[in-house]
């Protein structure tokens, strides 16, 4: 994707993977600075881990704990969420305000870390977070706002929310049937939009929910892109529109 978009407008620049073991990520930003790599982005198991091997951190990453983009400003690493800002992009291009608004978050992890900092940025009146580990809920809840909530009482009883988002890696009936079992059932008032954070999965459960209740549906792909557009700038300085993006993914999709 973004050497694709780096190509189309004429960066000098090269996004190569490189593959890290789990305890060689402080090597890995050493080498940052050796090298004079001008960014990385950050997937997982790294996003938590690679805190203390930098420098800085944004208010945002400081706040989640989390980080997917790293800058390089001479030896200096700054590790930013770009997730978080790019959710929010997201939501101002569907005219969403969540001001106010409730919302239900399924999933405790990385993701959901990201969209639950961003909705308390926004100003969302109640934050509720649906997930299957009572560990991973505690963890999320220690440092941001919200309230949990179990899956078992979602299943059973009515829920109220403006937005529901799935921040779970679960979208398809095949990775996880009982899961999809409870959201194909779910009774959910109120709700005004529907994002999955995942894209490209089959029989998408989250999008057969928003089109059996007339809800608009967002898939990953456009979080995915504004996130991306967030990175390239602070690497580049440059603003690339997010369609630039979701074009070069959809390229990237058909080549796969």
């Amino acid at each position: 994707m973004f050497s694709r978009v780096m190509k189309r407008i004429g960066i000098r620049g090269v996004y190569v993977p490189f593959k890290v073991d789990p305890g060689n990520i402080g090597q890995a930003m050493e080498a940052m600075r050796c090298l004079n790599i001008d960014g990385a982005n950050i997937g997982n198991p790294f996003k938590e881990s690679i805190l203390p091997h930098l420098d800085v951190l944004s208010e945002g990453a400081n706040i989640i704990k989390a980080v997917n983009t790293v800058v390089r400003t001479g030896s200096t690493l700054k590790g930013y969420n770009t997730n978080a800002i790019g959710f929010m992009d997201t939501l101002e291009k569907a005219g969403f305000d969540t001001a106010g608004r409730n919302a239900l978050i399924f999933g405790a992890e990385g993701a959901a870390k990201a969209v639950v900092f961003i909705l308390n940025w926004l100003r969302c009146e109640r934050v509720q977070i649906a997930g299957r580990y009572k560990k991973n809920l505690d963890t999320l809840l220690a440092t941001l706002e919200g309230e949990a909530v179990r899956l078992k009482d979602i299943s059973t009883s009515p829920c109220t929310a403006n937005i529901l988002i799935n921040a779970s890696s679960a979208s398809s009936p095949d990775e996880a049937p009982k899961f999809a079992s409870i959201i194909e059932r779910l009774e959910i008032k109120a709700c005004e939009l529907v994002v999955d954070l995942n894209y490209g999965h089959k029989n998408n459960f989250w999008k057969k929910l928003a089109q059996s209740r007339g809800i608009p549906f967002i898939d990953g792909l456009t979080p995915l892109a504004h996130a991306a557009r967030r990175t390239l700038l602070l690497w580049t300085k440059i603003d690339v529109e997010a369609g630039e993006f979701i074009r070069a993914l959809e390229s990237d999709n058909r080549e796969a």
